[in-house]
């Protein structure tokens, strides 16, 4: 089966970036009577094989949705679990990742971490700063929301000091602003687990993303699932606004 979908992915015209919302860890937890760190730390087991699946298709930005802002309100011990697996992560994949030409990036309010957690995320960031097969960019402590205001917040610094005049502000000039600054937004973003939102997600660099919503829960969600995707997305036409005749002139 695998072989059969592989085959009916155009290698031509893959996405150049891929985001997930990773959800369902806990439903999948729960379903087989673990508890819900259990689903997460299962999560991290998928994460590593999207990564490996997508630098083998040769996608070359994956962001994962790994902490939201609202995550912070979830019980204090899944909290402090989800983030004890993320400290453990660094440790178990910073030798993959050098192997593997993974590049690592953070973006979110790092600030609200761990002392430890920081600095560990600070040292596997300078580790791979000069990777360059596949950048993984971990959305921490992140919103949509967050992005847009520190944003604004910076260009209204930049007016202020006479750095930029607000006349230079435009479609080209914002971007710059976001934590994903130099990185082209995703063509497509996958949701699992049955929900069909965004969860304040990128909200400014989604814009124009195909959405691919499906049943699976993250921990089953399998790189067959990422092909099935994949095919998805190729099947659909990409038209930012344009009617199809004009796409296809």
């Amino acid at each position: 089966m695998t072989m059969n979908l592989l085959d009916k992915i155009d290698r031509t015209k893959l996405p150049q970036h891929v985001a997930f919302i990773m959800d369902g860890n806990g439903r999948w937890a729960k379903k087989l009577g673990q508890i819900r760190l259990f689903g997460h730390k299962r999560g991290v087991k998928t994460v590593k094989e999207m990564l490996t699946a997508a630098g083998n298709l040769g996608i070359r930005y994956v962001t994962v949705y790994a902490f939201s802002t609202e995550n912070w309100s979830r019980p204090i011990d899944e909290v402090s679990g989800i983030m004890g697996l993320l400290s453990n992560a660094i440790d178990d994949e910073i030798d993959n990742m050098m192997k593997n030409g993974v590049r690592v990036s953070v973006i979110g309010e790092v600030e609200r971490l761990s002392d430890p957690l920081r600095k560990k995320i600070a040292y596997v960031i300078d580790r791979t700063k000069n990777n360059n097969k596949l950048d993984f960019i971990v959305a921490l402590s992140y919103s949509g929301r967050w992005d847009i205001v520190e944003a604004s917040r910076k260009i209204a610094e930049d007016c202020i000091s006479g750095k930029i005049s607000p006349d230079d502000i435009n479609y080209d000039l914002f971007p710059k602003y976001l934590s994903t600054a130099g990185v082209p937004d995703p063509e497509l973003m996958i949701r699992t687990s049955g929900e069909s939102r965004i969860s304040n997600f990128l909200l400014y660099q989604l814009a124009y993303s195909e959405l691919y919503f499906t049943d699976v829960l993250w921990p089953d969600f399998t790189k067959e699932e990422l092909y099935k995707a994949l095919i998805s997305y190729q099947n659909r036409e990409r038209r930012f606004g344009k009617t199809s005749e004009q796409v296809k002139k």
